[in-house]
C-alpha cells in the first residue's frame, strides 16, 4: 500500500518493466479482473481515509490540488481548455513534476522543478536549450540524463504535433482520450497518465502500484489492480485516499517498503491504523 516513488524502475515506463506503456490498457470499461473479490467495499475505504485523516490531518502538499478539485466541481461552466495566466498548475507543469517525481525523494524533485524554471522560466527556453544543461539543472532529482530525454521529446513532441507548448486541450477530454494522447511521449507510463489524470486534470483516478493495500491478489499486476481499485473505490473518495495513503505509506515504519523491522516488536493498531483492516499490511 505504500506509494513511494523510491522503488526502481525504468524511465521508459513508470510500470517497473522495459515494455512500451500501455496507457490505453487502463481501462475500467472492460469488467473486473476479479469480480469474485468484493473488496475493498465502500464503507471500508470510508473508514480507511477518516482513519488516516484522524492519524495525519490531509497532508498539506496536496492541499491546492484539493480546491482546485472543489472549484472544478463547484463550476457550472466547465474546464477552460485555453492555455492562460491561472493561479493554479498548469497540465505541463504538472507533468514535468510527475515525470521529475520518478527515483526520488520529494524533497528532490521540488528542488529538481524549481531549479530548472529558475534557469529556463519557460517551456521554449527548455525546447531550445542543449540537453547537457537541463541535466545540470535537474541533477538533484537523480537520472537527470534518462528525465531530460523525456521532457525534451514531450517539449519537441508538442511543437512539431501542435504548435504550443501547451498542454491545457487534454482538460476537454474524456480520460480515456488523455490516456491514449499522453501514452505517445515516450517515458510517459501509465502510473504518471493516472497521476495527471487526478492532480491536474481533477478525473476520478486512482495510481497505484503493483500491490496495493491488501485489496488484490499478491499476483495482481499494475494494470489489473489499478483496475480493480478503480472499479471498486468510489470516486468521490479516490482522491483523498489516495493522497492519504501516500502519505502514510511515507511516515509509517510498520508500512514502509524494504524497511528491515525489530522482530523483537509487534506492531498494534495504535502504531499504524490500518492493521486494523484486516488483510490491508
Amino acid at each position: 500500500m505504500n506509494k513511494s516513488l523510491k522503488r526502481k524502475r525504468s524511465l521508459k515506463n513508470d510500470d517497473g518493466d522495459s515494455k512500451p506503456p500501455a496507457c490505453k490498457n487502463l481501462t475500467v470499461d472492460g469488467g473486473d479482473p476479479y469480480p469474485e473479490l468484493l473488496r475493498p467495499t465502500s464503507d471500508e475505504c470510508r473508514d480507511v481515509r477518516d482513519a488516516l485523516l484522524s492519524l495525519h490531518g490531509f497532508p498539506p502538499e496536496f492541499a491546492s490540488y484539493r480546491r482546485q478539485r472543489l472549484r472544478t466541481l463547484s463550476s457550472v461552466d466547465g474546464h477552460d481548455t485555453e492555455c492562460s495566466e491561472k493561479e493554479e498548475e498548469s497540465v505541463l507543469d504538472g507533468l514535468v513534476k510527475i515525470l521529475l517525481s520518478q527515483n526520488t525523494s520529494e524533497a528532490n524533485s521540488q528542488r529538481a522543478f524549481a531549479s530548472l524554471k529558475a534557469q529556463f522560466p519557460k517551456w521554449e527556453d527548455v525546447l531550445v536549450a542543449e540537453p547537457k544543461l537541463i541535466e545540470n539543472a535537474i541533477r538533484c532529482g537523480g537520472l537527470a540524463p534518462k528525465k531530460t530525454v523525456c521532457i525534451k521529446n514531450i517539449m519537441s513532441r508538442l511543437q512539431n504535433e501542435r504548435g504550443r507548448l501547451c498542454l491545457e486541450y487534454l482538460r476537454g477530454l474524456s480520460v480515456e482520450e488523455v490516456k491514449t494522447e499522453l501514452s505517445h511521449f515516450k517515458g510517459v507510463g501509465p502510473k504518471t497518465v493516472s497521476c495527471v489524470l487526478m492532480f491536474n486534470l481533477q478525473h476520478n483516478d486512482f495510481p497505484v502500484d503493483t500491490h496495493a493495500l491488501g485489496w488484490v491478489p499478491k499476483t495482481a499486476d499494475r494494470n489489473r489492480t489499478y483496475v480493480h481499485l478503480n472499479r471498486r473505490i468510489p470516486d468521490e473518495l479516490k482522491f483523498d485516499l489516495n493522497c492519504l495513503l501516500y502519505t502514510h505509506g511515507k511516515l509509517c515504519s510498520n508500512c514502509k517498503k524494504n524497511v528491515a523491522k525489530p522482530k523483537a516488536k509487534v506492531a498494534s493498531s495504535d502504531d499504524c491504523p490500518l492493521l486494523g483492516f484486516s488483510g490491508l499490511v
